[in-house]
Parts: structure tokens; C-alpha cells; sequence
């Protein structure tokens, strides 16, 4: 669906420059754009590499293990039917961990190992391969798309990439955006989950 949506857009764009008689300052726009394009990549690319390495090394010494337990009390209200010891849990709390420092293409390697633990866990279940999203499917992608940002370092990193007086003058109104997002994620999750076990 988003090919479509881009591929109209591009056409519509080079259609309109056309019939406007700005074929030049489009293509000197395409050309430019795609140099900011390079940049922002490799730009983003180092913070992700850098956050990404953090997280696998808090992972690996016991850090996020330890966060886990920090977390299972939230984990259980959240996911009631993950048993405590299941591997989600430590996937589904880096990916958390990851969205709150901001680093949402950080977190995502996590949120995938958590989705393939999640469906290990509904297979093991239901003792049938998933056709469908369980609730703690639905309720951690929901989490994860909603999710709490403290120090929103992608949005401070794109800010200061193209020149913002103050990349993070972003920070508290992002901390409330995004707590709101999380807090009506959260009740919308408990009444669907609570509907669907009447």
C-alpha cells in the first residue's frame, strides 16, 4: 500500500513541476534531496549502531535481566498469560527499555525476537500454528507503536542534523505526548483483552 502512496506522490510531484514549468527546480530538489537523504543515513546509522551494540551488551551482562525483574510487575499487569520465566519477557523489556530512551530502531531486533517468542508461546497454547495475533501480540505491538519516550534521541538527532537551535526542546513535550499515547494504549489494550474473554 505505501509503494502505491509513494509512487503516486513522485508522480504526482514530477506531473505537477511539469505543468508548472519547474522541471529544473525539481530535478535540482531530487538532487539535493537525495544528498540530505546519504547524510541522514549515515548520520542515523552510527547512533543506531552505537544504541543498538549498548543494548546487546546490557543484554548479554545481565543488565536487562536484571531491568526485567525491575519490570515484571508492569510485565504481568500488561502480558498476565506470559509466565514469568518465558524468554519474552527479556525481549519484550529491552524493546520497552529501548523505546523510552527514544531509540525505536534500536528496540526493533528486540520487538521482533518478542513477537517470535510470543507466537512460540501461542503455538505451545493453543497446539496449533497462529493464524492470528494473540492479545499479547496485540497488546505489545499497540505498547510498542504508543510507546514512552523519556529522551527522544532519534527526533534530537534529526533536530540537530538540520541545524534546530535547541535539538532537545522537543524532550517534555515529547515525555507528554507520548505518556498520554502509552496510558490510552494501555486501557484501550485491558478492555479489549477483558472483551475478548467474556
Amino acid at each position: 500500500m505505501l509503494n502505491y502512496l509513494w509512487g503516486y506522490m513522485i508522480i504526482l510531484g514530477i506531473g505537477f513541476g511539469i505543468i508548472t514549468g519547474e522541471v529544473e527546480a525539481l530535478s535540482n530538489a531530487a538532487i539535493d534531496s537525495t544528498g540530505d537523504a546519504v547524510s541522514m543515513s549515515i548520520t542515523m546509522l552510527g547512533i543506531m549502531a552505537m544504541w543498538t551494540g549498548l543494548i546487546e551488551i546490557a543484554r548479554q551482562s545481565g543488565l536487562i535481566d536484571q531491568m526485567t525483574k525491575g519490570l515484571r510487575p508492569i510485565l504481568h499487569f500488561l502480558f498476565p498469560r506470559i509466565p514469568d520465566d518465558h524468554p519474552a519477557n527479556e525481549f519484550i523489556s529491552a524493546n520497552i527499555i529501548a523505546n523510552i530512551l527514544g531509540l525505536g530502531w534500536a528496540a526493533t531486533p528486540m520487538g521482533l525476537k518478542a513477537m517470535k517468542e510470543l507466537a512460540k508461546l501461542e503455538r505451545e497454547r493453543t497446539g496449533k500454528e497462529v493464524r492470528k495475533a494473540s492479545d499479547e501480540m496485540c497488546t505489545f505491538l499497540i505498547i510498542n507503536i504508543s510507546s514512552l519516550q523519556l529522551i527522544p534521541v532519534s527526533v534530537i538527532a534529526y533536530r540537530a542534523q538540520y541545524g534546530a537551535v535547541s535539538p532537545s526542546s522537543v524532550v517534555f513535550p515529547g515525555l507528554i505526548a507520548t505518556a498520554v499515547s502509552t496510558i490510552i494504549a494501555i486501557i484501550f489494550c485491558r478492555i479489549m483483552c477483558r472483551r475478548g474473554e467474556k
